[in-house]
């Protein structure tokens, strides 16, 4: 099987059996793409009609959480080395879907880097039917996304093992509950070596924010307890990656990234500001900033908590959760940079 640098995985089953199937399904695009894997969700869809299939906007619901959480945990365990990124142009509310005509893409969406294959998790029926499919999925993938001109297509269906699925019970019982979303949305972090929790952050705030989304990045006086402090990637360069990340998973939204040189930054002092996504360890933080909001005469934001992900490969001297400061620690003792090369200096022999 060839290698490519970019891949796009569309996923088709059902949202209450992907996390069953999350895991040999990246296990197997692993095997097919070397740098940077892109996640489009769209449940139903039926690549085996022979006739246009078009993209379609999918509403925002608390199982699409689950289910990102669940894949960026499985991608830190199965494929490390992949760029994952679950894309979310699709996704939107009943509501704003009717109002826009042209469906989620009235124009391909560029990305930081331009897929070469394309994969999908769609079953097929029989051997006979595979060129009907990949012939489709290459039109689809060209509807939503901007690729290179000779895209290739893989069917990842037939390498998965077929996952034991009692479809009418966990069908019955899926969370196709909405999820509450908001206009502006706020996090915060120090966002060092973006890694699967920051980007399960940053995609559940996206997918909660319908307008605008505040990012808080840690600098100066705020680094100076971090553990390895001097490897922390510089401010600008944290800051780019977000950019990149964000852009790529969100386009429409409109993003504020700025530093923050104390705990609170805009979330104390912004009036339209409504929700601000904390994890586990962060939610006395989140607590904290609602108690300086009621000082400052605004009206509190509502706090989502979302869980840690748990880190498989950890040492006994890291952190369970998956943490920047595991990855500063297993820097160590690694080469950061290529040495400088000295010009070498000739001998003089005094007798």
């Amino acid at each position: 099987m060839s290698m490519f640098s970019t891949g796009i995985l569309v996923l088709t089953s059902p949202l209450h059996v992907l996390p069953l199937r999350i895991a040999p399904v990246l296990t197997s695009a692993a095997q097919v793409v070397e740098r940077t894997l892109y996640v489009h969700l769209h449940p139903g869809l039926n690549l085996g009609t022979g006739g246009q299939v078009r993209p379609a906007y999918i509403p925002p619901v608390v199982d699409l959480c689950t289910l990102i959480s669940c894949l960026y945990s499985n991608a830190a365990d199965i494929c490390a080395h992949l760029d994952v990124r679950v894309l979310l142009s699709n996704v939107r509310a009943q509501s704003a879907a009717l109002s826009g005509n042209n469906g989620p893409f009235p124009t391909p969406q560029t990305l930081s880097h331009s897929p070469e294959v394309v994969l999908t998790d769609f079953p097929i029926q029989d051997s006979g039917q595979s060129s009907l499919v990949t012939q489709c999925l290459q039109k689809y993938a060209g509807h939503c996304y901007i690729c290179k001109p000779c895209l290739s297509s893989v069917l990842l269906y037939p390498r998965l093992k077929e996952v034991e699925e009692d479809d009418d019970r966990r069908g019955r019982a899926a969370q196709l509950k909405p999820l509450e979303t908001f206009s502006d949305v706020v996090v915060g972090g120090t966002f060092d070596r973006l890694h699967g929790a920051h980007k399960t952050l940053l995609n559940i705030s996206c997918l909660m924010a319908n307008r605008r989304f505040v990012i808080g990045v840690c600098d100066q006086e705020l680094l100076k307890n971090k553990v390895l402090k001097e490897l922390i990637e510089p401010y600008d360069q944290r800051v780019q990656k977000l950019q990149d990340f964000l852009n790529d998973v969100k386009p429409s939204l409109e993003y504020e990234i700025v530093p923050l040189s104390d705990p609170f930054g805009p979330s104390v002092s912004d009036p339209e500001l409504q929700c601000i996504v904390v994890s586990e360890e962060t939610r006395k933080g989140g607590e904290a900033v609602n108690r300086k909001r009621v000082e400052n005469r605004l009206a509190e934001l509502v706090l989502y908590e979302i869980q840690l992900l748990k880190d498989a490969h950890h040492a006994d001297i890291e952190e369970e959760k998956i943490s920047s400061s595991s990855l500063r620690t297993r820097l160590l003792g690694t080469l950061l940079k290529a040495p400088s090369v000295r010009k070498s200096c000739s001998l003089v022999h005094i007798h």
